[in-house]
């Protein structure tokens, strides 16, 4: 899995996270969304549990995914933020997986 961040989400992260400990998820939320539903969100979590997930490196800091949740992520993955929308946004190259992700601090 190939992640990149956009200049413009990793000036939004600086700004939100700030000098916090810690790192970034990808988390395919589906708590409350049916057995077949979910969207993606980004975490920032203090105190990761990394023993089932798997880092990637990207142009910027590395972000984790849980093993069990790769299957709902495409291979290419870029983060972006939306100005107009205040949000974090996660896309491929196929779709839009989330155009309003928000940042969790955990």
């Amino acid at each position: 899995m190939e992640i990149t961040i956009t200049d413009r989400a990793i000036e939004e992260l600086n700004k939100q996270i700030a000098e916090k400990e810690g790192m970034v998820k990808i988390h395919f939320d589906d708590e409350n969304c049916g057995c077949a539903g979910g969207v993606p969100v980004l975490w920032h979590v203090n105190e990761p549990n990394l023993e089932n997930a798997t880092i990637y490196k990207t142009n910027d800091r590395p972000v984790f995914i849980n093993n069990t949740q790769k299957v709902y992520f495409d291979e290419v993955l870029k983060i972006d933020y939306s100005d107009s929308l205040h949000s974090f946004q996660l896309k491929s190259p196929q779709q839009i997986l989330n155009p309003v992700m928000p940042l969790v601090l955990k």
